[in-house]
């Protein structure tokens, strides 16, 4: 296992072939906020459950920012995927505390999942705004 579990954890996300459990220890815990929900998975299995079925297609990050926490890191990134044939994003943060190399907290907070056509309008959002600047 790579001694970095952070990035074993990006790149499991982009290989879209399950997280290993092994990155988490005993007890540890994922508090995850999506739009319209919240939810917390306890234990290596649960949590490497959970995440592996959210990040379940290879896909690959752009604007990625990894900031270092004195007890771990701040991940901010855009995910992008296809899923069924069609394009896919998702722009999240995490905040993965870490103890021993073991992951003991990991929260998430998720914008969502944007099909082309959200993506579309988002993208003229921005090129509106700054048009308009």
């Amino acid at each position: 296992m790579d001694t970095d579990p952070i990035s074993t954890l990006l790149d499991s996300i982009a290989a879209g072939a399950g997280i290993p459990a092994q990155l988490y220890a005993p007890g540890a815990v994922l508090d995850a906020v999506v739009p319209m929900w919240r939810l917390e998975a306890h234990g290596p299995a649960a949590i490497a459950a959970q995440l592996s079925g959210w990040y379940a297609d290879p896909g690959a990050f752009t604007d990625v920012v990894r900031t270092p926490l004195p007890n771990g890191e701040l991940l901010r990134y855009t995910l992008e995927w296809a899923e069924n044939g069609a394009p896919w994003a998702s722009h999240q943060v995490h905040v993965v505390a870490i103890t021993d190399g073991l992951i003991v907290r990991h929260e998430v907070w998720c914008g969502g999942r944007w099909d082309a056509s959200v993506q579309a309008e988002i993208e003229a959002g921005l090129l509106t705004a700054r048009e308009a600047s």
